[in-house]
Order: C-alpha cells, then sequence, then structure tokens
C-alpha cells in the first residue's frame, strides 16, 4: 500500500511530460526482428536518435525517469551547439516498467522499427543483461549508464562487442565498501542481507564478503530476501542475534528503506551500507529517518566542487527544481559519451559508431574522467556517501587502484 500512494502521482506526471514515450503494450514482439538495416547509417540529413529503455513505472521508477532527464538534458546542450555532424538529434524513451521481458521488447523494437543510432540503458543489470543480446544481434550501440554487474558487458570470457557502460562494475563498488568498512570505520564484524532475486545485489554482497574477509574482517551472518518482500524480521531478527556492528544490504531503494525501518524496530542500532542502488529521494522518505548516519557507495557527489559538476547540478536544478541524483548524471554522461561517438565516427552505421565509444578516452564526465578499457567498462573513482537527513554527504572518494 505505501508503495502504491507512493508511485501514484508520480507516474502520472511521467504519463502527461513524456510527449514520445509509448506504452510498452506498443512494442513490437522480439520474434519480429527481421532483417531490416538496423545497425545501417540513417538515411542523409534524417533525425539522429538515441533510444532509452528505462524503468519510468514500478519499484525503481526514480532511476528510470532520474536517467531520462540526464539524457534529455544532455541533447538539448548538444543541439544547441549544432547537434551531431550538423544535424540534430532526438531521444525516443520507452517504458519497460521494470520487467526483463519488457526490456527485451522495447529493445527490439527501438533497433528494428525506430533504427536508433545508439541504444542507452537500462539502469539494472538484470535488465541490460536482456537488451545486451539484441544490440549485439542487430550491431547497435549500446550504453547502460549504470548498471555494474560484469556480465552485462562481457558474457563467461568473451566481450559483447556492442554493449558498454560508464559506469564501475560490482567488483570495485563491493570492494570500496568492504575497504571502507574496515579500514575507515574500523569495523570487526558485519552481516550481509542480500536480495537473491537481483544479479546487482548478489555481486555487490560476493565483492564485499571477500574483500572484507581478505581484509580481515568477520562476516557473522548472509541473509537473502527478494525485491517485493515487505517484511524483513525473520532475518533481521537472526542477524541482530549475531551482534553485528554493521549491516551490508546492496539493494535496492525501496526494499533498502523498508529494511532500514525494521531494523530500528527490532532495537539494532547499527549503521547499514550499501550500494548505488540506494540513490533515490524515495529513499529518504520511505526510510522516515531510520538510515541516519548509513553509508553508501555511489558514482558522484552533488556537493564536489569539481566546475563541471557545480554546472551539471545548476543547469539541472534549473530545469527541474530538484538536485540531480547519480542516476541524472549518469544518463547525462551515457549520452554525451554517444553523442561524441557518433560525432567523431567516419560514418553513422553501427559499427563505426561502436568503434568509436570503444576509442573513448580522458571523456570529461561529471561523474568521473571516463576512459574505456579493452572489457568496455569505464575506469572512473567512486564516492561515499553519508546518509545525513534527506540527502547524501560526500565523504571519502576511492580510486580505481
Amino acid at each position: 500500500m505505501l508503495r502504491a500512494r507512493v508511485l501514484a502521482p508520480f507516474a502520472l506526471l511521467l504519463a502527461l511530460a513524456a510527449c514520445e514515450k509509448k506504452k510498452p503494450s506498443e512494442a513490437t514482439p522480439s520474434g519480429a526482428a527481421a532483417a531490416t538495416g538496423a545497425g545501417a547509417a540513417p538515411a542523409a540529413n534524417a533525425p539522429l536518435v538515441l533510444g532509452h529503455v528505462g524503468s519510468l513505472t514500478g519499484n525503481e521508477a526514480t532511476f528510470g525517469d532520474s536517467t531520462d532527464k540526464g539524457i534529455r538534458l544532455a541533447v538539448e546542450e548538444r543541439n544547441a551547439r549544432g547537434g551531431v555532424k550538423g544535424r540534430q538529434v532526438s531521444v525516443k524513451t520507452y517504458d519497460n516498467q521494470g520487467k526483463q521481458e519488457e526490456a527485451a521488447l522495447v529493445t527490439t523494437r527501438l533497433v528494428v522499427d525506430d533504427k536508433v543510432q545508439v541504444l542507452l540503458g537500462e539502469v539494472a543489470s538484470k535488465r541490460s543483461l536482456a537488451m545486451a543480446p539484441i544490440a549485439d544481434k542487430h550491431k547497435t550501440p549500446m550504453i547502460t549508464p549504470s548498471s555494474t554487474n560484469p556480465k552485462v558487458t562481457k558474457e563467461g570470457d568473451t566481450v559483447r562487442p556492442y554493449v558498454f557502460r560508464v559506469c564501475f562494475i560490482d567488483p570495485f563498488q563491493g570492494t570500496v565498501m568492504a575497504k571502507f568498512a574496515r579500514e575507515t570505520l574500523k569495523l570487526q564484524r558485519v552481516a550481509v542481507l542480500r536480495d537473491v532475486g537481483n544479479d546487482y545485489s548478489v555481486g555487490l554482497a560476493d565483492y564485499f564478503l571477500s574483500k572484507f574477509k581478505d581484509l580481515g574482517g568477520e562476516i557473522v551472518d548472509d541473509q537473502s530476501y527478494k525485491a517485493g518482500d515487505q517484511d524483513f524480521k525473520a532475518q533481521l531478527t537472526a542477524i541482530k542475534r549475531k551482534k553485528p556492528e554493521a549491516i551490508y544490504v546492496p539493494g535496492y531503494y525501496t526494499e533498502v528503506a523498508l529494511i532500514a525501518r525494521q531494523t530500528r524496530e527490532l532495537g539494532l542500532a547499527v549503521p547499514l551500507m550499501g550500494g548505488d542502488g540506494w540513490d533515490s529521494a524515495k529513499l529518504y522518505e520511505i526510510a522516515r529517518g531510520a538510515l541516519e548516519g548509513s553509508y553508501f557507495s555511489n558514482h558522484y557527489s552533488p556537493d564536489d566542487p569539481s566546475p563541471r559538476i557545480v554546472e551539471f547540478v545548476k543547469t539541472y536544478r534549473a530545469r527541474h527544481g530538484v538536485v540531480p541524483d547519480s542516476l541524472a548524471a549518469q544518463g547525462y554522461d551515457a549520452a554525451r559519451v554517444a553523442m561524441e561517438a557518433m560525432e567523431r565516427a567516419p560514418d553513422l552505421s553501427g559499427p563505426a559508431i561502436r568503434d568509436a565509444i570503444a576509442a573513448t578516452r580522458e571523456f570529461p564526465g561529471v561523474t568521473g574522467v571516463i576512459t574505456l578499457d579493452a572489457d568496455h567498462n569505464a575506469v572512473k573513482p567512486a564516492v561515499v556517501l553519508k546518509v545525513e537527513g534527506d540527502t547524501g554527504k560526500f565523504v571519502a572518494t576511492v580510486q580505481p587502484n
């Protein structure tokens, strides 16, 4: 009931505002993916199109909304400077409702019917994993703004040729928080509570657990839940008996906020720790103060005095009336990397744009200077934020090496 009350007004605003956003039910079935010229260069003087697949409704709706706003801001700024190769750029966004199958459907529609030059999305790793094979099959470059699971760009030992990301990956993010817990907070005993149905959550938990133990710490318990659960007291009661000094919860904001409240209701007064899946204004709204003093890793801090970030925050806030979260910043960077690659590519075919994206080096993003490595991952630092009131305050920057 709480989730329904929170999301209903939000979904209505999206429906009114998104003139280019179409219902996922209108999507072309994936079976219709015939040889339609996807991956080929667009007709001369035709508009250049970025296709965004995002969760505009569902449990992680703020992720898709923030990312879409960041993408559109980047495109507006580029068009004001003349666009790409002298041509204007547009954005076509489809809602996947937070579902893997819908992500696959609308990705196929963007590639086959809309013939977009570059796919942007998804935020969630499990939905990006549904998109990636479609991007490769049709030779349409894809950049995920925020999916951190290694499998998004690499299947086994093989790098997916058309799939890239502008964020760091789970091993780095999990390692960052393990090092922060041991070396900065001086914690010895930590429990883990992970979403076993989410590749992102499982990945972060595994890497955190491994690094924390390597550094001499003890994992006193490792409990699990699934997205959509409302009652976590059985797991938290078991954790409480092990007397941890903190609980690592690398989930998404809705469940994390409920877990935080129930942690306090059980009298367990230890900080929670997590990853970038916490980053939403809804986290603070649902948690009602229960996360005060907790920590999470993220892609950037709006408090950073870097001129690039100051200008981005100023422009975004003037447009939308709020400080941009990391999802907005990642969407902004993903779109800028895509458009810069389109500008540098010798032509606008999928293979040419793919090669230009792969050659991205020292790109000045608002979430850090971005260089894409051989596995198509961004090499860039992470930040650690501490929850104070209704925001995350910058604590530390952690470099890749």
